[in-house]
């Protein structure tokens, strides 16, 4: 599957015609998880960021550090917790990237908010915010306490049947899988990516009795 290079500055029809729909999808079209009654322990943004890539576009997605104690090592969107100073789930989000890896904040363009949903582990309720990169800059390990590297992700690599498969993990978590190169992604990431190429009808049939075990 190959998608057109956009040029930098403009936004793929896939990804505008997603951001005009989203609001359609319940949040439990997203996940299981949802936000219990007066909320989680904390609210937080992520950020999910498309930018033009050699064959289409690619995500923006970072590997935690390995010395974290939550999720030490594991792919995931920058983001973070809401401060006081945010104005909303986008400036979280945007702020979050920028302290992590060095995103500039005018080089993006905000396209839509996903619904709140829940993160059972922790607690946090997490918004995830859909965006283009419109302006690529430099990204970089900014806050290496929190970030081991930053990684930027062709979708048509994420979408390829070869690279999807079912994640088992000893907890009883079951859920989508991709594995790009040495990137493995699963978990919360995976998940949103997941509803999100299906929604945009760039999900593959894949072969779903494939399962991989992860720790």
């Amino acid at each position: 599957m190959t998608l057109p290079r956009p040029a930098a500055h403009v936004c793929p029809p896939w990804l505008r015609e997603l951001a005009e729909r989203i609001h359609e999808a319940p949040p439990e079209w997203f996940s299981r998880f949802t936000p219990p009654p007066g909320g989680g322990a904390r609210q937080s943004s992520v950020l999910i960021l498309f930018g033009p890539g050699d064959d289409g576009a690619e995500v923006v997605l970072t590997e935690r550090a390995h010395t974290l104690r939550s999720h030490p090592g594991q792919v995931s969107f920058p983001g973070g917790g809401h401060e006081s100073g945010d104005a909303d789930s986008a400036a979280t989000a945007l702020r979050e990237a920028s302290e992590e890896i060095g995103l500039a904040a005018d080089e993006v363009t905000i396209l839509a908010e996903l619904p709140a949903l829940h993160i059972p582990v922790s607690g946090y309720d997490v918004t995830p915010v859909l965006a283009w990169w419109h302006r690529p800059g430099e990204v970089f390990v900014r806050q290496a306490e929190e970030v081991e590297q930053v990684l930027q992700v062709s979708v048509v690599a994420l979408v390829d049947p070869a690279a999807r498969f079912q994640v088992r993990h000893p907890s009883g978590f079951t859920g989508p899988g991709f594995a790009v190169g040495p990137i493995l992604v699963w978990g919360f990431t995976a998940g949103i990516l997941d509803r999100l190429f299906e929604r945009a009808g760039l999900t593959q049939p894949w072969d779903r009795s494939v399962e991989r075990a992860v720790r």
